[in-house]
């Protein structure tokens, strides 16, 4: 473990339980509710390892109550894509969730960094991010890590 003592490493089929767990605290965070065939089409993707596949990390810890069984404490979830504008693919930071209990200890700072120094592995230089205006305390974390740049996001539907 690092010495602060959690262990950033990739996502693997065994974590499924405690992934699901914390992606659905991730995503009531943001008030929304998936259906259980995305949570599995979602882990299967982050295990296929394919090229326009996302990837994920999990930040392991080791379970407060004693027991030798680790428990995650965090997950980011990335993925490469081409980019009009540059020679390479860019790698999207999709989702970076922290269990709250383990806040304020560099988790999802480490996670970030884990995420960035695999993309430089891979020879991709650019990654980003977005959150929630009113998200204060992963803004915090992000205006240490990153630069905040002026565009606004549009979405609609096909």
């Amino acid at each position: 473990m690092s010495d602060h003592s959690f262990l950033i490493r990739p996502l693997q089929m065994s974590d499924k339980p405690e992934w699901a767990r914390l992606w659905q605290d991730y995503l009531a965070f943001y008030d929304t509710e998936l259906p259980e065939a995305v949570y599995d089409h979602t882990f299967e993707r982050l295990l296929a390892l394919g090229e326009s596949e996302p990837c994920g990390f999990v930040a392991e810890v080791m379970d407060a109550t004693g027991s030798e069984t680790p428990v995650l404490a965090g997950l980011v979830h990335y993925l490469y894509h081409a980019h009009c504008w540059k020679l390479g693919p860019v790698c999207y930071l999709q989702d970076l969730f922290v269990d709250p209990c383990h806040r304020g200890r560099g988790v999802g700072r480490q996670l970030i960094e884990r995420t960035c120094h695999q993309a430089g592995e891979d020879g991709v230089t650019d990654i980003y991010w977005m959150t929630q205006e009113f998200n204060e305390p992963a803004r915090r974390l992000y205006d240490r890590v990153g630069a905040l740049t002026p565009f606004i996001k549009y979405v609609r539907s096909a």
